[in-house]
């Protein structure tokens, strides 16, 4: 059984593999390629994952060990201080997204001619957004840290607790069981949830300390706090997906929080594509055109009207247009949970095999287009803009003022940007900084430089600076678009400031060049450059070597120092 079992996965992972490269080569999301893996992998093409293949409990496990990893990395990354400035709002709209969503769901279910109990199931399983699905390709983005990548992630946690209670309170009703018995469930989490983190704050630390003398062991612990954490909360009645969340949560602020998300990030990468491949496989109804046609209508649904659910409920608090299409469009998909739930209610006999393969199906094609609406987001906002005007909230969401005495335009203040904020502050250049994530917003205004907070793939927010004294705009930011954005509104002002891009690319650079950019920042060659003019300077000489060494490991602590004082 373990050959055939190990023969199956082989061929999975050759066909996602190949898949994947396609997909490379016409620039489309590799989620893709794994979604359309799993329906070649299922009972309607080649039968690889299926009832009576022994593979598929074994990538049933492999899957819930990814969405673990994948979750529990996300958790690691989470800065209460964010958190709560985002956390009513994502709370609110939240439960309004659900309720709006989810009633429309079941009247659109009840017009199709649906009973009313699979319309309230159909309803509930549109309402929910996948977690797993936003958070991977965000992730990939390096958006989960934005305000919108923010919002979005507490939209879906609080989706997540409500299809949890939910996927706990249904066996419980249908049994004849209490409410009562649900409230003390749901005590019980609570209790629970406080227990793990006064665990992590009181005993981790230095348990911790003494594991990270071996980086191995680090390792494993890191996977262990995962799994155990998970299996505490699934045992509890509650899902594996919010445990792992809690697990990595419990873990953020410790001064290793890096070095394990660094580490178990190749992982969990193996694992997440087996999970997409077990989404993919449960297409397991002959397609027609009863099943394809509410399907297509349901989906349609999903990808438009829950995105603009969204946004109205955001613009009612006052975010911008952007934040709000940001966020709207990168819930445009039914959730894990979902067919979770509706596999709940075919196992109680509340509901048929085609409703479960039409769930299925739904779940594939929001998926899948949602995938490309959240890769392509800032694109496709730039050529809606114009019509999204109605969504527009008056709230600014910046942390330092604009002020209109500045020299130079900072786009970005990560690793390179702060040591050119740096030089900066020495020359006594007034400057100001824009940049796209909140939590360098925060820890901006707490050292009193001037900061804005703003996208700068955004034009209209480009409009908003003020250009007036500009004599020097540095980007480095490595994203071309934000790149050529900045570039064209120099030149549709007329601006003879100069402008410093960057990008990893040089090829790329090439490019700028020619479109007038001044000069192109190629960080891997600003490094060999370095080292070429030590050499050159010092030659052989190790003493001077040792000496530029300790003066880069001093800098580096005071770094380390200051990045572990924000946590």
């Amino acid at each position: 059984m373990a050959t055939e079992v190990l023969i199956y996965i082989s061929l999975i992972i050759g066909i996602a593999t190949v898949l994947s490269f396609f997909a490379r080569l016409i620039k489309q999301p590799s989620i893709i390629a794994y979604l359309i893996t799993g329906v070649l992998s299922g009972p309607l093409f080649f039968g690889i994952i299926g009832p009576t293949t022994s593979s598929t409990e074994i990538i049933q496990i492999f899957s819930h060990i990814g969405v673990t990893l994948l979750l529990f990395i996300v958790g690691l990354s989470l800065d209460f201080r964010v958190l709560k400035e985002v956390g009513s709002v994502s709370t609110l709209a939240g439960f309004a997204e659900i309720t709006v969503t989810g009633l429309v769901g079941f009247l659109l279910a009840v017009g199709l001619g649906f009973s009313s109990v699979t319309a309230i199931y159909l309803g509930a399983a549109l309402a929910f957004s996948s977690t797993v699905v936003v958070v991977k390709i965000l992730s990939d983005k390096k958006e989960i840290d934005t305000l919108h990548g923010k919002i979005a992630l507490g939209i879906l946690i609080v989706e997540d607790f409500v299809a949890a209670i939910a996927l706990m309170t249904i066996p419980l009703l249908n049994d004849g069981g209490s409410i009562s018995y649900v409230f003390i469930q749901l005590f019980y989490i609570i209790a629970l949830i406080g227990v793990i983190f006064l665990i992590s704050i009181f005993a981790l630390p230095k348990v911790m300390d003494v594991l990270a003398r071996n980086q191995e062991v680090l390792f494993l612990f890191g996977i262990a706090w995962a799994l155990i954490i998970s299996l505490l909360f699934d045992r509890m009645g509650f899902s594996i997906e919010i445990g792992a969340l809690i697990a990595g949560m419990c873990l953020a602020s410790s001064k290793y929080t890096l070095e394990l998300g660094g580490k178990i990030k190749p992982l969990r990468d193996f694992f997440v594509v087996l999970f997409f491949v077990y989404f993919g496989s449960q297409l397991i109804t002959t397609l027609n055109w009863d099943l394809i046609k509410p399907a297509l209508i349901f989906s349609a649904f999903v990808i438009m009207g829950k995105p603009i659910i969204v946004m109205t409920i955001l613009r009612i608090f006052g975010y911008r247009k952007r934040t709000n299409f940001l966020t709207g469009s990168s819930l445009a998909q039914i959730s894990e949970f979902s067919l979770i739930l509706i596999l709940l209610a075919y196992n109680l006999g509340h509901l048929s095999q085609e409703v479960m393969s039409l769930a299925v199906l739904i779940a594939i094609i929001t998926i899948g287009v949602s995938s490309y609406s959240i890769y392509y987001s800032h694109k496709i906002f730039n050529r809606l803009s114009n019509i999204l005007n109605v969504f527009e909230g008056k709230r600014k969401i910046s942390e330092g003022k604009e002020k209109a005495n500045y020299e130079v335009v900072l786009f970005g203040y990560h690793r390179i940007g702060s040591k050119i904020g740096e030089a900066l502050k020495k020359s006594k250049i007034p400057f100001v900084v824009v940049d796209y994530n909140p939590k360098v917003i925060l820890e901006l205004a707490k050292e009193k430089i001037n900061c804005i907070y703003g996208d700068a793939e955004d034009e209209d927010f480009l409009d908003e600076l003020d250009w007036s004294k500009v004599k020097l705009v540095i980007s480095t930011i490595p994203d071309s678009n934000s790149n050529l954005t900045i570039k064209d509104k120099l030149s549709q002002i007329k601006s003879h400031a100069t402008f410093i891009a960057t990008t990893e690319q040089p090829m790329t650079a090439i490019d700028f060049y020619k479109k007038g950019i001044d000069y192109v920042v190629i960080p891997q060659h600003l490094g060999g450059d370095y080292v070429a003019h030590m050499i050159t300077k010092f030659g052989i000489d190790r003493s001077e070597y040792k000496k530029k060494g300790k003066d880069h490991y001093t800098e580096l602590n005071k770094q380390k120092n200051k990045a572990n004082s924000h946590l």
